[in-house]
């Protein structure tokens, strides 16, 4: 049974391969299904990615539904759709937003579009004792490094080409590994002998990962996959913890939350938590489940923006592919 006398928020995810739907309210997580979408050869294909959130669509909202009156809720309790209205593919996002409308007309409650980004954000500080964080977000299509400021997630650093998963992504398919990349390649990289020589390439505060992905499928010509793969994640996590510190040293800031499905890397999370250390601040990253795309995040981040009444009609909850964090006012709290 669940005893709660604040909002009750349904929120679903679904901006690229993970379809996720989930029930929260303030203290925790009610209930939570998912649905992922595994392309049998090659990348994520974004139409057949959206065909997949149809297919599901229905039995994940049904079992959250179930699940959630099986602990003495009904959909009666529940005060808001919230749903992830972008950044994230086109088409994906398209068949989440028409499940979101639905469920908001039918049940008659508000409708709440979701910053993707800052849903991970959220997630982490709720997940962790994280207060103002400098936070490095990084997953299949983003990699930014941020920090709050004047009520706006402000960007100090972030991809100049592609996202972090995404290079590895695009090696790991050269590689003939099967999709995503990024486990693999951190399973491969612990039974590496050797460093192989990779461009390491950061310019200012900002990072570029398409060239290194290129240079590493070049470089298994004459090295082993092993060696390759430990290479291109030391590079890459390098440049990425370089303009952490950076921004760190630049907000005054004494801590750093990390987020994002590439964020569940071990290797990265010993590398920032070494820098961390150097620096006597503190290191935050969530438990596994709340790292990858989830529909708890979504549901979170519209509770947080259920408290503040920021709604938006039919009209104006449309597909954002291109929907930045620091696009985005954050009215919820004050760092």
């Amino acid at each position: 049974m669940v005893s709660n006398s604040g909002p009750i928020i349904l929120g679903i995810e679904g901006t690229a391969w993970n379809l996720s739907a989930a029930i929260v309210d303030e203290n925790d997580v009610i209930v939570e299904s998912t649905a992922t979408y595994k392309p049998p050869v090659g990348g994520i294909h974004p139409r057949e990615a959206s065909q997949h959130h149809a297919d599901h669509l229905g039995p994940v909202i049904t079992k959250i539904l179930s699940d959630a009156h099986d602990r003495g809720l009904t959909t009666s309790d529940i005060d808001a759709i919230a749903f992830s209205q972008g950044p994230g593919l086109g088409p994906c996002l398209r068949t989440v937003a028409t499940a979101a409308r639905a469920l908001s007309l039918s049940l008659n409650v508000p409708l709440i579009g979701v910053n993707h980004c800052i849903a991970h954000i959220e997630v982490g500080r709720w997940k962790t004792d994280a207060m103002d964080p400098v936070v490095l977000y990084v997953s299949g299509a983003n990699s930014q490094v941020l920090a709050y400021r004047k009520e706006r997630y402000r960007v100090f650093g972030e991809t100049l080409d592609i996202g972090i998963g995404n290079a590895f992504d695009k090696f790991a398919r050269g590689a003939g590994l099967q999709h995503p990349g990024g486990p693999k390649i951190e399973e491969l990289a612990r039974s590496a002998t050797s460093y192989v020589p990779l461009p390491y390439i950061v310019k200012g505060m900002d990072f570029s990962f398409s060239g290194l992905s290129t240079a590493a499928s070049v470089a298994l010509q004459t090295s082993l996959l092993e060696d390759v793969c430990f290479s291109l994640q030391e590079n890459a996590f390098a440049m990425l913890v370089e303009v952490t510190e950076r921004a760190v040293a630049h907000t005054g800031k004494d801590e750093v939350l990390l987020g994002g499905g590439v964020g569940a890397n071990q290797r990265l999370q010993e590398m920032l938590d070494i820098m961390c250390n150097e620096r006597g601040i503190r290191f935050h990253v969530p438990e596994r489940r709340f790292m990858g795309d989830n529909g708890s995040m979504i549901a979170y981040l519209g509770l947080l923006m259920y408290r503040q009444n920021t709604f938006i009609s039919i009209k104006e909850s449309y597909a954002m592919p291109n929907y930045r964090p620091d696009d985005t006012p954050v009215t919820w709290w004050q760092g």
